[in-house]
């Protein structure tokens, strides 16, 4: 199979898929703050049916569910790691995506790697009271070490596809790898290996990751945190091939979601650099010009570590805030723009 953008006009029309948006206009948007004191949220998912938002507080070792603008405790207890090279980040919880209504998938940052878990859990109605993190459904999977093979964690990005839960991971740099859970009656039945992207664009750390409209892999490949520039955004089909790569100037990608309206491709940058110059992009393809891309800031935002869109179009953003030293509280956020993806007007 031939590369799918750039070489013929059959495969030209599923760029409308892959970087939706061909127009260069400003979107104007008011970023409105949901829930405050939040530490160090780095992970969205928004419930099937319900709508309700799901935000995992990492540093406080949590996931909340949003309930009339208050974080209603709905797991807590993990375990907790750290993260960074000053500022330094507690975390525990990560990528959060659902398998149907009731049935959440929690990616693990707070143990070793090799040690670190990919959990499945029934969600407790709203208004009930918390489980523990220990109260799983089904056996929780992890990625080992085994001879040279080293042992994998931080499962940072979640996205369900039509194989499994696909899950982006850091330990070993080499590889880079995106590991595949295979889901059989809402359990987990095998966590493997699936693509090492490392190998495919000679770039570190594969962190954020959606499913494509068409259903491919779109995954940000974050780079080094003290490298300016180097993001990546690579597509890969499910088997693992991967499909295209993009320099995309960003330095540092945490999130990608597609606008479930309109198809657009959004994406956060962190910027360990400076993060005063973080935000929020709109991934667009240049004109005439079908193998680049460019990012163009919607709205700058500091910190910004997830994002996932709610059916209505509009899209929430969680934001780490400062590491919480001492008696210090915690001021990360999850903020939401209004109608981002809205139906555009005829």
């Amino acid at each position: 199979m031939k590369t799918i953008i750039g070489l013929t006009c059959v495969l030209l029309a599923s760029l409308g898929t892959l970087i939706p948006n061909l127009t260069f206009g400003q979107d104007k948007v008011e970023v409105k703050t949901v829930v405050e004191r939040l530490n160090n949220p780095c992970g969205i998912a928004i419930q099937p049916e319900t709508g309700h938002v799901f935000v995992s507080d990492s540093g406080a070792l949590r996931v909340v569910r949003i309930v009339d603008g208050k974080a209603e405790p709905v797991i807590t207890g993990f375990p907790k790691d750290n993260y960074g090279k000053g500022p330094i980040y507690d975390i525990g919880p990560l990528g959060l995506v659902f398998i149907d209504k009731n049935t959440l998938v929690v990616g693990g940052g707070g143990k070793p790697d090799g040690e670190e878990m990919l959990r499945v859990y029934k969600i407790p109605a709203a208004g009930a009271a918390p489980i523990d993190a220990t109260q799983m459904h089904g056996d929780p999977k992890t990625l080992p070490a085994n001879g040279e093979i080293v042992g994998e964690g931080n499962f940072y990005g979640l996205a369900k596809g039509n194989q499994g839960i696909f899950v982006t991971c850091n330990g070993d740099d080499g590889k880079g790898w995106i590991s595949l859970a295979t889901i059989n009656e809402g359990k987990v039945s095998n966590f493997e290996r699936k693509i090492a992207t490392k190998e495919a664009t000679k770039v570190d750390a594969p962190v954020a990751i959606t499913i494509s409209p068409e259903g491919f892999l779109a995954v940000g490949q974050m780079g080094e945190i003290t490298l300016a520039g180097d993001s990546l955004l690579t597509f890969y089909d499910e088997t693992g091939k991967k499909l295209e790569n993009f320099k995309t100037d960003l330095f540092d990608i945490t999130g990608l979601a597609y606008g479930p309206k309109r198809g657009r491709l959004f994406a956060t940058d962190f910027r360990w650099l400076d993060t005063d110059q973080g935000g929020l992009y709109k991934i667009i393809a240049i004109k005439d010009n079908y193998e680049k891309c460019k990012p163009q800031k919607i709205v700058s935002l500091n910190k910004p570590t997830a994002l996932a869109f709610h059916p209505n179009g509009d899209l929430y953003i969680t934001l780490a805030g400062n590491p919480v030293e001492g008696t210090g509280k915690p001021n990360g956020k999850l903020v939401m723009i209004k109608g981002l993806d809205a139906e555009p007007k005829k």
